[in-house]
């Protein structure tokens, strides 16, 4: 006997530990018209709650079904349908229905019980954007305590439409700002026209929002949302272009001393001379630079892009400096007009000068002593 009886109390909180199944669920959702509202927008929802079909009862007499809507002003018809026979039931206002198990109870062996729903209401004033309740489901305890996971919502997003004009003029601040960006750029040699291409499609965005009736408040929202994504991309868009210039002008410094290096090991034979070994070191560590830069661009690292591009400048510019300061050395021991003036801008030509003149009295007196001597003979 004690046996019996433990056996009984472990059915009961084994029966207690099992989750209780819902007694409805829901089918056949319509909602007109769908996507965002306005508020004052008319609305209807259908739907259909079907009951259990298993277990002793349609649904339980000690519970609730709760139907709830913020709506505005909202109409609950219904007609219950019992194995297929319909029966209408009273119209009923409120933005919370209630129906009462003993209402839906019926022997789910025996019947096939489902309610259709109809809502209509109209959309709530809102003071900011955001989602709206259309249809809350939910089955209450005896206590009025939700069922855990037994609850249905549906919502919608419900536009204030001062959002609306807030955000065109919200847009046309980012689009300034982003204006004023790209003439920044523009006037330090960036190519812009990518990013102009989306500036003039974002003005063309605010344009069409601006230009929208109040019932289509929900389309302007989205061409604003768009507006934000076009000037982001040309953003991105002048970021890059801006990276590039940074890498084609650290290219310049490179090619100078790319030209200077030939010339000294080409014509100067200076492809083995020690002097010349670091000048081109420097210059293999810029056209590292400059190809990890253009890597950095192609990974999106536009920031990173333009640090190395000045690391491959400042080295470049160096290499360039020094292969030149090393020509200029190269070439002056054979510099003949160089040779001539550092003799003429020393003391040397003092002498020299002497020497000639000297030279030229010696030559003078001998001529004249000739001379004289062949008028006396003559």
């Amino acid at each position: 006997m004690k046996g019996f009886i433990k056996c009984i109390i472990l059915g009961i909180l084994l029966a207690l530990c099992v989750p209780t199944a819902w007694a409805f669920s829901i089918s056949s959702v319509t909602i007109t018209p769908s996507g965002s509202l306005t508020p004052g927008t008319p609305v209807t929802v259908a739907f259909t709650v079907n009951f259990a079909s298993s277990g002793s009862d349609t649904f339980p007499s000690t519970d609730t079904l709760q139907l709830m809507t913020n709506l505005v002003k909202p109409q609950w018809s219904s007609t219950m349908y019992l194995n297929g026979n319909p029966t209408p039931q009273p119209m009923a206002g409120g933005q919370t229905l209630q129906l009462s198990g003993w209402q839906l109870d019926y022997p789910a062996s025996g019947y096939q019980e489902y309610i259709m729903f109809t809502l209509e209401g109209t959309a709530p004033t809102v003071t900011s954007t955001g989602n709206q309740t259309l249809l809350d489901i939910v089955e209450l305890d005896t206590n009025a305590n939700p069922l855990p996971g037994s609850e249905v919502t549906y919502s919608t997003l419900v536009i204030n439409t001062a959002d609306v004009a807030a955000g065109i003029t919200s847009a046309n601040d980012a689009l300034q700002a982003f204006k004023t960006l790209i003439d920044e750029k523009s006037a330090l040699g960036i190519d812009t026209s990518a990013a102009e291409a989306q500036y003039n499609q974002a003005q063309q965005q605010i344009a069409a929002a601006q230009a929208l009736p109040s019932s289509q408040y929900s389309d302007a929202m989205n061409d604003l949302i768009a507006v934000n994504t076009t000037i982001q991309t040309g953003e991105t868009t002048l970021d890059q272009a801006w990276a590039q210039k940074t890498v084609a002008d650290a290219q310049v410094p490179l090619n100078k001393a790319n030209s200077v290096i030939s010339y000294l090991q080409v014509n100067m034979s200076l492809s083995n001379d020690a002097r010349l070994a670091p000048i081109v070191a420097e210059r293999e560590i810029a056209t590292s630079y400059i190809t990890n830069a253009n890597n950095a661009i192609t990974s999106g690292n536009y920031d990173q892009a333009r640090s190395i591009a000045q690391q491959a400048y400042d080295e470049g510019n160096k290499s360039y400096n020094d292969a030149f300061a090393l020509n200029q050395t190269v070439n002056s021991g054979f510099n003949p007009v160089a040779a001539i003036g550092s003799v003429f801008g020393s003391g040397i030509l003092v002498i020299v000068v002497g020497v000639i003149v000297v030279v030229l009295i010696v030559v003078g007196i001998i001529i004249y002593r000739k001379r004289s001597s062949w008028d006396e003979l003559g």
